[in-house]
């Protein structure tokens, strides 16, 4: 499998495109002006506790206060500086902090909806192989690193590293690496805490660790993935990439290319209309059937239909192909799209259970790919499978896209028909509630046009009914169910 990254850099923007096998898999994209909070640490203040939900607002200098739950706090021992290893999650929310103290804390997730930053106390820094975490003074190591000779080893190179100042995790790309590597990981950790605890003292400013910057955060997390090439369009990111690689990820500085082609870098790959067919609800399937995609705040549905596919052979055999097709777009349009949360898969019926067992293997092995955490629950007693995927910073759509002005979110605005006869109702209310000689009506194109065509005999009996005359007047910047009713 040939997989390459494709980095775009402006002024005022960042985009990562992952490409796997010619294909669009991943996309990242940061505005520089609104970069994710994940990863940042901040002096934060306690601003109401809320004992009812075990939680507490804290004021980390945004414009919407984060939220810090009782199981996200770590017991620190102030006195000497030191943190201990125990969560106290069942302790009560009013024994672990107070209205008005400050904390240190660390963005969990970023902002998402109208929900504010999820904090922990827990605080923990990220480099190629290794977390350091101050809260702790033991190993531990990647689930992902299956290999229990190799699990070992690692412990016992790392071990030493380990003391009353913090302790670490081996990351997955740390598999095979050797005690070199892991000791300089250790030390540029270290000195970015101290760093960290320096700030700690300065009392004027809320961020006391700011992640780093996208292009440099994806290299980071993709060191142990497999990669052919990457290619970067910006001369100043590409050696600023070169800089960086070269110091934390020696591995990747030779897959690293100045790209100076005179089409856009994204073109190469059709990236840009991915990324429109990306934020659309209908995804098709090359078989002709399609999935519908509906994110909500509370959960991400998913459903599939058959569409123009109708098989070669029985109705049961095309509906287990077409959700064997969709299995695999599914997989890819979690990690195009950065769906998170609670997703209901509504796969077409099935009756046969051997392919209902082969469609949830089927999609277990197309997502297990994706760099996030996913936990597939298995068909319900509706036929529908529930799984959920980690969510830590917005999805695709609420990162390009904001609430439409029209319908408010909903999706949908009210018919022609609705909004006329919604005019007849308002008449009618006001003539009895007040004295007028007539009444003009101010609508859209669209309702004013139905209102002197189609619905004008209507009119015209309520212009009998109320004994009054109506006149409609065309505005055109009038959003479909916006009018006025005005008494002359």
């Amino acid at each position: 499998m040939s997989a390459e990254l494709l980095i775009n850099v402006t002024p005022s923007e960042s985009r990562v495109a992952l490409i796997e096998n010619g294909i669009l898999q991943e996309i990242h994209v940061e505005r520089h002006t609104k970069r994710g909070l994940v990863g940042n640490i901040y002096r934060g203040k306690v601003s109401r506790v809320l004992p009812g939900m075990q939680a507490a607002f804290v004021d980390i200098g945004l414009e919407k206060a984060a939220f810090l739950h009782a199981s996200d706090i770590v017991i620190h021992n102030e006195v000497v500086d030191e943190v201990s290893e125990s969560h106290l999650p069942k302790q009560d929310i009013r024994e672990l902090v107070r209205d008005g103290q400050d904390i240190v804390v660390q963005v969990v997730k970023d902002p998402l909806g109208t929900k504010g930053a999820r904090l922990t106390t827990d605080i923990t820094l990220p480099s190629r192989y290794l977390v350091f975490m101050p809260s702790v003074s033991h190993v531990g190591v990647s689930q992902r690193i299956e290999d229990e000779q190799e699990r070992e080893r690692l412990k016992h190179l790392v071990q030493d590293l380990c003391n009353e100042d913090g302790g670490f995790i081996l990351r997955t790309a740390a598999e095979g690496v050797g005690e070199k590597e892991l000791l300089q990981d250790a030390e540029f950790l270290r000195r970015l805490w101290t760093k960290v605890q320096a700030r700690m003292k300065n009392r004027k400013s809320h961020v006391l660790y700011e992640d780093l910057p996208l292009a440099r955060r994806v290299l980071r997390d993709f060191v142990g993935t497999e990669l052919d090439r990457i290619r970067i369009d910006s001369k100043l990111a590409f050696s600023e990439l070169q800089n960086f690689t070269e110091e934390y990820a020696p591995e990747l500085h030779t897959l690293l290319e100045y790209y100076h082609g005179d089409r856009p870098i994204f073109d190469l790959y059709d990236v840009e209309n991915e990324v429109q067919r990306a934020l659309e609800r209908r995804v098709d399937l090359k078989s002709g059937g399609y999935l519908i995609i509906d994110q909500t705040e509370a959960m991400t549905t998913i459903d599939i239909n058959t569409g123009a596919f109708v098989g070669h052979r029985n109705l049961e055999e095309t509906i287990f192909n077409t959700n064997i097709e969709a299995t695999l777009a599914i997989a890819r349009q979690l990690r195009l799209r950065n769906l998170g949360g609670i997703i209901i898969i509504d796969f077409i019926d099935m009756t046969d259970v051997d392919h209902k067992r082969r469609v949830l293997h089927s999609l277990e092995l197309a997502v297990a790919k994706d760099r996030a955490k996913i936990n597939i629950h298995g068909f319900t007693a509706l036929g529908l499978i529930e799984m959920t995927r980690k969510r830590t910073r917005e999805s695709l759509e609420h990162t390009l896209c904001g609430e439409c002005p029209v319908c408010k979110g909903r999706g949908s605005i009210k018919t022609v028909e609705t909004v006329c006869f919604e005019i007849m109702r308002e008449i009618v209310r006001v003539n009895r509630a007040y004295d007028a000689d007539k009444f003009v009506v101010y609508a859209s194109p669209a309702v004013a046009e139905a209102l002197m065509g189609e619905e004008s005999h209507m009119l015209a009996e309520l212009e009998v009914f109320v004994s009054r005359q109506i006149k409609v007047q065309t505005e055109q910047l009038y959003s479909q169910d916006k009018y006025d009713v005005v008494m002359m």
